[in-house]
């Protein structure tokens, strides 16, 4: 009986530490990642998808260290959350060069006082950004974005197997990469800023020709215009854009893991 008891609880062991090391890594990315992370997302809701994830890939990834109650085992566990915090945050990044993007366009075409809640953070944020928001959410589901987080997390188990070590370079590389979110965000606004900047020019130019002309009256109504006409003609290359951050944000993930 003794015997039998030993074994029982080497399995369970086994069994418990092969589902709840990379389920702390898939929670880690799911608690982060855009779309699944979101705030209208409950948080239960984001518990139990983590488990049904961890369950469907822990069949196809590579050996769990054994599970043991001590503290060795407590700093490995909060590796693999804080990695797979990283790697959502990552991603998320991207949609943060939506929001900054949107936050620069509305400010030079004056709708930087209007004000809406995210839904997605919690936050006010101006109108434009949730429409950049919205849009960004939009293409990346189209794109299968979902899929390719889910398909992300799999292959981080293969490249950098729980219990590893994570490479010093993984640091810098997340450090650079929010630099990289700047300069996306400052090639997306680009061209509506600039537009914007010509407008501008345009109505001091007048101002000057014509001193009378009240350019509150006129020129505010006239920018606001303009700007909605250039972001109509700018669609097209928000989408290019965000697909161009996507890229480089999972190329970025692969090589934080790689190191």
């Amino acid at each position: 009986m003794p015997v039998s008891i030993e074994l029982l609880d080497a399995l369970l062991t086994e069994q418990v530490g092969s589902y709840l090391w990379p389920f702390f890594r898939i929670a880690g990315v799911l608690m982060v990642a855009p779309v699944f992370g979101a705030r209208l997302v409950p948080v239960r809701v984001r518990v139990m998808l983590s488990l049904a994830v961890t369950f469907v890939l822990v069949p196809i990834l590579p050996a769990s260290p054994v599970f043991e109650a001590s503290l060795s085992t407590a700093l490995l566990l909060a590796q693999e959350m804080l990695l797979g915090v990283a790697m959502g945050f990552t991603l998320q990044m991207v949609f943060d060069a939506l929001v900054i993007a949107g936050q620069t366009i509305a400010m030079t075409m004056g709708l930087g006082f209007a004000m809406l809640v995210d839904p997605q953070r919690g936050v006010s944020v101006p109108v434009l950004s949730q429409f950049f928001l919205i849009i960004g959410i939009l293409i990346f589901l189209s794109l299968g974005g979902h899929l390719a987080v889910l398909r992300m997390l799999a292959e981080s188990f293969q490249i950098l197997p729980i219990g590893g070590a994570v490479p010093r370079e993984s640091i810098w590389v997340l450090v650079n990469w929010g630099g990289e979110m700047f300069v996306g965000a400052i090639r997306i606004a680009l061209p509506a800023v600039v537009a914007m900047l010509v407008v501008n020019i345009a109505f001091g130019v007048m101002s000057r020709a014509a001193p009378t002309l009240n350019l509150f009256a006129v020129g505010f109504p006239s920018a606001l215009l303009l700007g909605f006409i250039i972001l109509v003609l700018n669609v097209g290359n928000l989408s290019s854009s965000l697909i161009e951050l996507l890229e480089a944000a999972f190329a970025n993930v692969d090589l934080m893991l790689r190191g």
